[in-house]
């Protein structure tokens, strides 16, 4: 009995240290339970110099082509000249007004003509006892020269070249800037500038009524002849020469025209130039034939000039349409007046 509880016993212990075991985790390999060995820093590197660059032949110096800019790109420190401005109509035309202004001109100085052709105006009447010696100096050689037959007639010549230009001149700006109205406006300055020369001309002769050389002459040939009268309204229209005064004008306004047009060539000075030429050739031929003294071509010549200058001149346009004269009135603050201004553009 003993024997048998013995074994039951022994046989218990080992049933429970089985199942003691078996409750156990079950052992890990020692690499997965040991910790890694600790890590030992790297030891510190030197620094390795840069590697350097691959040895190469030396080049000979090239110029290197700039890049290609923009034009409208490129700046400058240098100022830039403004360009030019496009050609354009210098000048404008009032119809009503510049057509009044050449008809009542011209009509005016054709109905003097007209007046004076009919001898109804008596000539001035040279006295006995006048000496040419009491006529300015430079007027003397009118009387002391020998009157050329040829001179009207080449007097003539000249001024009908210079009124043929002024024809021509018109149709060929008009040409030039394809402008109708271009070729208009040349058309009545001209034509304003010869009509109020003209006016201007006879008024001042039936003023003056100045004896011309010729008739100084003629006084003197009858200086013992009590009955000799001078009735040739005529020979007392000296002052000043039309011939003169007429050729100014054309050639003042022929050259400020073409300054005007065309600025930047040598037309402008050409034009001067043989605008004097003949201007000064007609009014020495004036004093050639004895029509006028010396003084009365040169009062023509400053007339005409000045009258073809001005006629342009006034009618010239600017960009933006400006004024003449401004003229303003400021009242006072105490008491009565004020302050009144005029400024203009001229």
């Amino acid at each position: 009995m003993r024997s048998l509880l013995r074994v039951l016993a022994v046989g218990g212990a080992m049933l429970v240290a089985i199942d003691a075991r078996a409750d156990e985790p079950e052992p890990t390999p020692p690499s997965q339970t040991q910790p890694p060995p600790p890590t030992q820093p790297p030891p510190p590197t030197q620094a390795q110099p840069p590697p350097s660059p691959p040895s190469t032949p030396p080049r000979s110096a090239e110029p290197i082509a700039p890049l290609a800019e923009d034009p409208q790109r490129t700046r400058s420190l240098q100022p830039i000249a403004a360009a030019h401005p496009p050609e354009r109509v210098t000048f404008d035309i009032d119809p009503v007004i510049d057509g009044s202004v050449v008809g009542v001109s011209l009509g005016f100085a054709l109905l003097l003509d007209m007046v004076n052709s009919t001898g109804e105006v008596r000539p001035q009447q040279i006295a006995p006892s006048f000496d040419r010696s009491q006529l300015l100096g430079i007027d003397r050689v009118a009387l002391t020269q020998t009157i050329d037959g040829n001179a009207r007639a080449y007097s003539n010549v000249s001024l009908g070249l210079l009124a043929a230009y002024a024809v021509v001149d018109p149709i060929l700006s008009g040409v030039r800037e394809r402008s109708v109205q271009t070729a208009l406006a040349d058309a009545f300055l001209y034509a304003e500038s010869v009509s109020l020369t003209y006016a201007v001309t006879n008024l001042a002769k039936i003023a003056v009524r100045r004896p011309r050389p010729i008739a100084h002459l003629e006084a003197e040939r009858n200086k013992g002849d009590p009955t000799y009268s001078n009735a040739n309204t005529d020979s007392a229209l000296s002052f000043f020469s039309g011939h003169a005064s007429v050729s100014a004008a054309l050639g003042a306004t022929a050259t400020y025209l073409a300054f005007a047009r065309s600025p930047h060539s040598a037309r402008p000075w050409i034009t001067l130039g043989v605008a004097t030429l003949l201007a000064s050739f007609t009014a020495y031929q004036r004093v050639r034939a004895g029509a006028h003294f010396p003084t009365d071509v040169i009062a023509g010549s400053i007339a005409g000039a000045g009258i073809g200058i001005v006629v342009p001149h006034l009618h010239r346009s600017e960009d933006i349409k400006q004024r003449r004269v401004w003229v303003g009135f400021a009242p006072a603050f105490q008491g009565d007046g004020g302050v009144m201004n005029a400024g203009g553009v001229f």
